[in-house]
């Protein structure tokens, strides 16, 4: 770390490795321009600026940097999605609707750091010939998008936004839209539909890709706070250079949020698939609670699938190629492994669930924020999503029958894969997965005399009607 000093009990574990966090809680620092051009800020910006668009572009695609929202395609790629011969104004849109349960590490970056965010945006919206910018930030954060609006003030007096950039002949300006607090506006299109002041629905795809019809029907990228970020550092050190942290494919860092039943909850970056899911939780987080042992890690933020800690994979894991059999903690944390164990890394929120908890518990607390957040445009999630909650609202008043885990699981199946955005796939994958990984401890919580309820009769009716069309 160098002549960096931290917070006292904010000090990062030594086996992190600080890029996107570097001045997180450190001592002596604000988000003050002048705090930032001390410490060597906007550098990288100049040099982006002397080099072409394309050159930038490049670069980020010889780092590998893979989006650090939740589906980590990779970057550079995506912003190679722009129509070669457009005509219309290209947008970048920074999407800071930190919305996912269990993830909190944005709102880090903009409240303690925000022009290493502008100055990563800057050279994006060059590289990708945007002139115009957005920072879609989420209702409950007021305090931060104060802070933004400040900053990119800051950042407009210094020459480094608005007209004819630090001499560069680039013109670029940057707005803050405050969003009004739907976990929907997280997904790309649906924050889309926000900005232009209409109700976030999500738009089909195809055709409606953001990188050719996006903001106003115009070639637009939206990539999380993460993400930009680590374009500033790509530049500072060369894509190659970027590329040799972490592991292949999976390269770089990323900020990982754990919450839930260990001794140290917190935030902590670490090298992408350097650490393995047992070194994460024992090392780092200090191992479970007095008297507990861990039951299950949700591990990329609500909507990923649980993986049971007794569990074995048969996977291959980097730089390895063959496949052999690892068991929960032997997971290396990157998003390919991850996947290949049945879950994803998504936005980096690793859930804790210890043998205290009752899984019925878990997954109605689930199904009642996807329940409260579908927009409703889609039948299947609209209608979907309130019964799974309606069932486990049973099941944890001990009111559930048998078949009620039978209509649960094929509910969340009839969602899964059959809506216009993935929050279908969000809230359906964490039932699929609880009710396979953990069938017998839901069941146990079922009674056959229930099927004597008033409201078990009336669903009972449904159930048969649903089994005749």
């Amino acid at each position: 770390m160098g002549k960096i000093t931290y917070q006292k009990s904010k000090q990062p574990h030594p086996r992190e490795m600080r890029l996107i966090f570097r001045n997180i809680d450190r001592e002596g620092w604000d988000p003050s321009l002048k705090t930032f051009l001390a410490d060597g800020g906007y550098k990288e910006l100049k040099k982006a600026l002397k080099m072409t668009p394309g050159e930038v572009t490049d670069e980020v695609k010889k780092s590998g940097l893979r989006g650090r929202g939740g589906a980590g395609f990779p970057t550079g790629v995506k912003w190679g999605f722009i129509p070669p011969n457009n005509q219309k104004p290209v947008y970048l849109i920074c999407n800071c609707d930190e919305s996912e349960p269990g993830t909190f590490k944005d709102r880090y970056i903009v409240h303690q750091d925000p022009h290493q965010l502008i100055e990563g945006m800057v050279i994006s919206c060059y590289a990708v010939g945007a002139k115009v910018a957005y920072i879609y930030i989420r209702e409950e954060f007021p305090q931060a998008a104060e802070i933004v609006e400040q900053a990119i003030e800051e950042a407009r007096k210094g020459g480094f936004l608005g007209k004819n950039i630090q001499g560069s002949k680039f013109d670029c300006e940057f707005y803050v839209h405050r969003g009004a607090g739907a976990y929907i506006c997280g997904e790309e299109t649906g924050l889309i539909e926000s900005l232009e002041g209409k109700r976030p629905y999500p738009r089909i795809k195809p055709p409606y890709f953001p990188a050719a019809m996006g903001l106003y029907m115009a070639p637009t990228i939206v990539n999380n706070v993460e993400t930009l970020c680590h374009v500033k550092h790509i530049i500072g050190m060369s894509g190659e250079d970027y590329a040799k942290i972490g592991t292949p494919r999976n390269t770089g860092t990323r900020i990982l949020c754990v919450s839930g039943d260990v001794q140290k909850p917190g935030y902590y970056e670490i090298e992408v698939g350097k650490m393995t899911m047992g070194e994460l939780l024992n090392d780092l987080c200090g191992g479970p609670k007095e008297d507990r042992s861990f039951k299950a890690v949700i591990p990329g933020g609500s909507s990923a699938k649980i993986l049971r800690c007794s569990d074995k994979f048969n996977v291959s894991c980097p730089p390895d190629t063959e496949k052999r059999e690892i068991n929960f903690e032997e997971i290396p944390l990157d998003f390919d492994t991850m996947a290949a164990c049945g879950s994803m890394a998504g936005s980096g929120g690793v859930i804790v669930i210890d043998d205290s908890r009752k899984m019925s518990w878990v997954l109605n607390n689930i199904n009642e924020f996807y329940a409260h957040e579908s927009c409703g445009q889609c039948t299947p999630c609209r209608e979907g999503s309130t019964w799974m909650k309606k069932i486990t609202d049973r099941l944890v008043a001990g009111k559930a029958t048998p078949s009620d885990i039978e209509t649960l699981e094929s509910v969340a199946y009839q969602i899964d894969g059959r809506t216009i955005c993935a929050f279908g796939e969000a809230c359906a994958w964490p039932v699929e997965a609880i009710v396979d990984k953990f069938r017998d401890e839901l069941m146990a919580e079922t009674s056959e005399e229930n099927e004597a309820l008033p409201h078990n009769s009336e669903e009972e009716a449904q159930r048969r009607y649903l089994s005749s069309v």
